[in-house]
C-alpha cells in the first residue's frame, strides 16, 4: 500500500444522491441501484478529485481517508 492510497466512504443513511460528487469523480464514484453513491474500488488515488467530491456533498456523506492510517482527510473540518 501507498501513501498516497485513498479509501473513499459513504455514508448511505446521509447520502442524498445529489450526483456532485459522481460528477466530479467519475472514475471513483458511481450512483447505485438505490440511487446513492457508492465507491467503485477499493482503493483511489486521485487526491484533489476525491476531495473536491467530498467537500461537494451537500451532506457530508463521504468522506476520504488515507489508507494506510485512515486518517480522515475529507472533508475538511
Amino acid at each position: 500500500m501507498s501513501a498516497e492510497d485513498l479509501v473513499v466512504r459513504v455514508d448511505q443513511t446521509r447520502c442524498i444522491g445529489s450526483g456532485h460528487c459522481t460528477n466530479t469523480a467519475p472514475d471513483d464514484l458511481a450512483l447505485g441501484p438505490n440511487g446513492r453513491a457508492r465507491p467503485l474500488r477499493p482503493i483511489s488515488t486521485d487526491r484533489d478529485l476525491l476531495t473536491d467530491a467530498a467537500d461537494l456533498c451537500p451532506v457530508e456523506a463521504l468522506t476520504v481517508h488515507l489508507a494506510t492510517t485512515g486518517e480522515q482527510i475529507a472533508p475538511a473540518d
